[in-house]
């Protein structure tokens, strides 16, 4: 009974904290950059929409869309990477690592090249269509190669690769075009949550809320799933139905984040391994708006970090999240080896 108790204390703590670390995050953002703000200065154009024009803008068109950006399509990637974990049975597998944004990448590429040659634009909903091609094609190659690999060692090198494939194709393509819209592409490609606008952030929020909620439902099945096929299949789930419904929710998400943002290093693996030592648990009930929580406070803390520390330069996302997210994937790496001997 005790333990129960505590275990429900530590996990109000952990969304607590969490959700002051993202509000105070929120803030901080909204606050940083060449205009600095008050704290009544912000509150009355965000309540009253006060303020003269230019201070309005920046908060309304350029900061808050961006805030909003890194904070729902950093979950939505934490929570993938969870989904990805899950189905692989392992905490190091992730959307970037197993090269499935790197493939979202390619298509989004090719298909933005392909229409700015030719004059067009290209919608939110193209983007995502584009990302989620390219996301199932690298999913396809990762599941053709887990067929006959074992260890996951070696399935997470096959993905390493696949990855680095269309991450050099892309470049390629990108470097040598013509048009100097597409050469902007590039931006894109090293990942950034700059330039997003109100229309991308109702497109994103809809597709990724809908993916969330479905996801937030297979809670049971997932629980079930996390002990083992058999264990699963004697409580009523469906694999293959399963397997085929965790594939195309985490491709979703991870899609969703590439076609927007560019692809974002490492918060797929880090994030979910923080937040599950944070509420020491694996209960998919708790560990999905964990995960969303975390994943939207590590991108605003490294987006936060890219925007500051060097401006007026910027880095890019995925630079800032590789130099934060590595070093838990390489404890974590360590850490498993150790129990293993």
């Amino acid at each position: 009974m005790q333990m129960r108790k505590n275990a429900r204390i530590r996990y109000i703590l952990s969304f607590a904290a969490l959700t002051v670390l993202l509000l105070l995050l929120v803030f901080l953002n909204i606050n940083s950059g060449s205009v600095q703000l008050g704290v009544g200065e912000i509150l009355d154009i965000l309540v009253h929409r006060a303020g003269d024009t230019t201070s309005r803008n920046i908060v309304w068109e350029i900061r808050l869309p961006r805030i909003l950006a890194a904070l729902i399509l950093g979950g939505a990637l934490s929570v993938s990477g969870f989904l990805l974990q899950t189905f692989f049975g392992n905490p190091i597998a992730g959307p970037f690592v197993l090269g499935i944004s790197s493939g979202a990448k390619f298509v989004v590429a090719l298909v933005m090249i392909f229409l700015l040659e030719r004059g067009l634009s290209a919608g939110s909903a193209v983007l995502i269509a584009a990302a989620f091609v390219g996301a199932m094609i690298s999913m396809g190659f990762i599941l053709l190669v887990s067929k006959r690999v074992k260890k996951m060692s070696i399935l997470v090198i096959c993905g390493v690769m696949i990855g680095y494939i269309c991450s050099a194709v892309t470049d390629f393509v990108v470097t040598f075009a013509d048009d100097s819209n597409i050469v902007n592409l590039h931006n894109w490609s090293m990942g950034s949550f700059s330039g997003t606008g109100w229309g991308d952030i109702r497109v994103m929020f809809t597709v990724i809320t809908i993916t969330l909620v479905l996801t937030f439902l297979m809670s049971k099945p997932i629980s079930a799933y996390q002990l083992g096929e058999s264990y699963a299949r004697n409580m009523g789930v469906n694999i293959r139905r399963f397997r085929i419904a965790l594939i195309l929710l985490s491709s979703i998400l991870s899609a969703s984040v590439t076609a927007f943002a560019g692809p974002i290093s490492f918060v797929g693996i880090a994030v979910p391994h923080l937040v599950k030592t944070m509420m020491r648990t694996a209960k998919p009930l708790l560990l999905i708006p964990g995960c969303f929580l975390g994943g939207a406070v590590f991108c605003l803390f490294c987006d936060l970090i890219a925007r500051t520390v060097f401006a007026p330069t910027e880095l890019s996302i995925s630079s800032v999240t590789a130099i934060f997210g590595a070093p838990v994937v390489i404890y974590m790496m360590v850490h498993r080896q150790s129990r293993a001997m």
